[in-house]
């Protein structure tokens, strides 16, 4: 949590309305909440999203949750801070395409926004600075801690789960090496990495962003709370469904991928050997991490 940015009722009240405010964008067309809708997790159910030009994005908008404990925003990591993260798809070209001191005059002129801004911040000033941060504490509110997985976690108690998806935890944890680097608990390990989905790198993920080969093809881990709802997956939204990505990490691994990370190298010798029940299996214990509240919690609607 930063310093600078405590989370306040008033300044999560107030991001959650400019979360769900299309005047950020240049035509008054599109919100954050356009991409990120709370149904799929806070994801967006199209592989690409559509700007107000009507150009698709090159990547797919990830799913939003538990976001306070994550420390890289965007799937190449380019922005530390949730406020950094916040300021870009208002200015960029393929999304909303404003500029910010349009965007600030349009919100002076809606007369609800002044006496928010004061009661959030101390001040009825309108700025892209506490913009961002207001929309910020909202997402750090956007929490998933209440799926069935959550119950078995409190307690222990492995009947919560069936059968299918007690086996499912285990070649999760176990050979399938899933929780290496999605972890029990987040289900992120909150790091960049190189999946192997090719031999050549179309994106070239953080190494676009940091110019060092090592960091080729590196993408962000995404939290799997929600996966069940959040299709699809990937940095480029590639797969259509669960079993998708259990064949390709099952199968179809790229060996020859440059830069290829350690973990994906350690499951080479799984490829090929699990069969299509040790493949359902993982996916109806991922649907355990599915958080009904959350994605019908009116806090986190449109005011």
């Amino acid at each position: 949590m930063p310093t600078d940015n405590p989370l306040t009722v008033e300044g999560v009240a107030l991001g959650r309305r400019l979360f769900h405010e299309t005047a950020l964008s240049d035509d008054g067309t599109l919100s954050c909440a356009s991409c990120h809708v709370q149904a799929n997790g806070f994801g967006d159910p199209r592989r690409f999203s559509i700007g107000t030009t009507g150009q698709e994005g090159t990547r797919h908008a990830p799913a939003l949750v538990n976001l306070g404990w994550d420390t890289a925003f965007f799937w190449d990591g380019r922005r530390a801070s949730l406020e950094a993260q916040a300021h870009d798809p208002v200015v960029n070209p393929i999304e909303m395409n404003a500029r910010w001191p349009e965007v600030v005059d349009r919100l002076r002129q809606l007369p609800q926004y002044p006496p928010l801004f004061h009661a959030a911040f101390g001040t009825p000033h309108i700025d892209s600075v506490l913009v961002v941060r207001a929309i910020a504490q909202f997402e750090r509110t956007l929490v998933s801690f209440n799926a069935r997985y959550d119950q078995f976690h409190a307690t222990g108690d492995s009947t919560v789960f069936t059968d299918e998806e007690r086996r499912g935890l285990v070649l999760y944890v176990g050979r399938g090496a899933c929780a290496a680097c999605h972890p029990l608990g987040m289900f992120t390990d909150h790091g960049l990495r190189n999946v192997g989905l090719e031999p050549f790198n179309v994106d070239s993920g953080l190494a676009g962003i940091t110019g060092l080969s090592t960091d080729l093809a590196r993408f962000k881990v995404s939290s799997l709370r929600n996966v069940g709802v959040s299709a699809p997956y990937l940095h480029d939204g590639r797969f259509s469904d669960l079993m998708a990505v259990m064949e390709f990490y099952f199968e179809h691994l790229e060996a020859t991928t440059p830069n290829l990370d350690h973990l994906m190298i350690d499951l080479l010798d799984e490829q090929g050997q699990f069969t299509h029940a040790e493949k359902m299996d993982p996916i109806a214990f991922l649907h355990t991490l599915t958080d009904p509240e959350f994605a019908n919690d009116p806090s986190f609607s449109a005011p």
